[in-house]
């Protein structure tokens, strides 16, 4: 009997530990629970919005072309924007006679039905502080602190007049950078985060050529000190390319050229937190002038210019002498047309709905914080479709 009840005993015992065992690693190693899983990730990762987010620029110069109401495509509006200037502090003219332009439309009231319209919908409001003079930048950052002082009690009082949320800073820098120009950029970005207001997140705008070699702007640096960092994944052609080709190819690294939008994402995701980091995928595309029609040919210099998506979605449905075809290694569409006055070729690289699906899918494969658009006002009737309840 003695041994009776010591063996079953023995047998609850077990039984009990490999409950325990089990609990534990349903709560802990499963996706039976991953509502405790994500809650946990969301905290961790990216306290202020673990939702994923879709940023649209609006330059001043296409309010007259972008719509009033993006809700259905969009979490944040971001105004583009301010100038930045030597000594930090926002540039209001460019000379005795002339407003500095993005100043002159934000004071100007001409960007306000946008803002409250965001507003309204309920979107949060951003604004684009900009500079992209190399030598404006270099005095910039020439004396740090001071400099970020000057900029934070210039552009503090502007946040909270129109409701800004958030500041982006676009420093653009195209001459390769020194060790200490870099440190200087990095110490100017830590104190505008330590005097910027606690309520106000800070995003960063870097380059592909930024995630994969050394640059004014450190990535990983910058990863640690912004709450968002817009990797600009676009422009690897542009109006001044020897060759027409993809203005944001998603594939062709090692073929086409040194890099792609899927290259310098995994590179930037390898330097910043991945919810940190948002994928900037373009609106437009660039029309050349060539002797051929064939795609990546050289293109006459100096005829370079943009071309929205609309544009180009525009020209493909009404030009009768237009072919349309499909770069499938980049994603995207590329319009051919002669000109009999020119005598050459007219191609015009552009992305569309299908752009944007495999950049969407390329942000929820390395788990990105979200999308940003470049530019409000360039789309055409579909590029957008795709972002519509994206996030949720």
């Amino acid at each position: 009997m003695v041994k009776y009840v010591m063996k079953k005993l023995a047998i609850s015992t077990l039984g009990i530990l490999v409950g325990l065992l089990l609990g534990y690693y349903v709560i802990f190693y499963t996706s039976i629970l991953p509502f405790r899983i994500q809650t946990s990730s969301n905290i961790l990762i990216n306290p202020i919005s673990p939702q994923k987010q879709v940023i649209g620029f609006l330059p001043y110069w296409l309010l007259g072309n972008a719509s009033n109401d993006y809700s259905k495509y969009i979490s944040t509006l971001t105004y583009f924007g301010l100038r930045i200037d030597t000594d930090g502090t926002i540039l209001k003219v460019t000379n005795r006679v002339e407003g500095e332009p993005g100043w002159v439309a934000l004071n100007s009231g001409r960007a306000e039905p946008f803002l409250k319209e965001a507003e309204n919908k309920n979107l949060k409001l951003s604004l684009a502080v900009v500079n992209g003079s190399n030598q404006s930048i270099d005095e910039l950052i020439s004396d740090p602190i001071p400099h970020a002082k000057n900029f934070i009690e210039d552009v503090t009082p502007i946040l909270n007049k129109y409701n800004f949320k958030d500041l982006n800073l676009d420093i653009e820098y195209t001459h390769t950078a020194t060790s200490d120009a870099r440190k200087n950029f990095t110490t100017f970005v830590s104190e505008v985060r330590k005097m910027l207001n606690k309520n106000i997140s800070l995003t960063v705008e870097i380059t592909g050529d930024d995630a994969v070699k050394p640059d004014l702007i450190d990535p990983k640096a910058m990863g640690k000190l912004a709450d968002y960092i817009v990797l600009m994944a676009y422009d690897f052609h542009f109006p001044g390319s020897f060759v027409s080709g993809p203005v944001a190819p998603i594939s062709g690294a090692g073929i086409m050229s040194e890099y792609d939008v899927t290259s310098a994402s995994e590179k930037a995701i390898s330097q910043i937190p991945s919810q940190k980091l948002i994928l900037g995928i373009p609106l437009y595309g660039y029309e050349w002038e060539s002797l051929s029609p064939n795609p990546r040919y050289a293109t006459i210099p100096n005829s370079g210019v943009v071309a929205s998506s609309r544009r180009a979605q525009e020209l493909a449905n009404s030009c009768s002498n237009c072919t349309v075809s499909y770069d499938k290694q980049a994603d995207e569409r590329y319009l051919t047309y002669f000109n009999s006055q020119t005598n050459s070729y007219h191609i015009i690289f552009y992305p569309d709905k299908s752009s944007t699906v495999s950049k969407i899918n390329l942000a929820n494969n390395l788990r990105l914080g979200g999308i940003a658009l470049w530019a409000l006002g360039y789309e055409d009737s579909t590029i957008l479709i795709p972002l519509e309840g994206y996030g949720n």
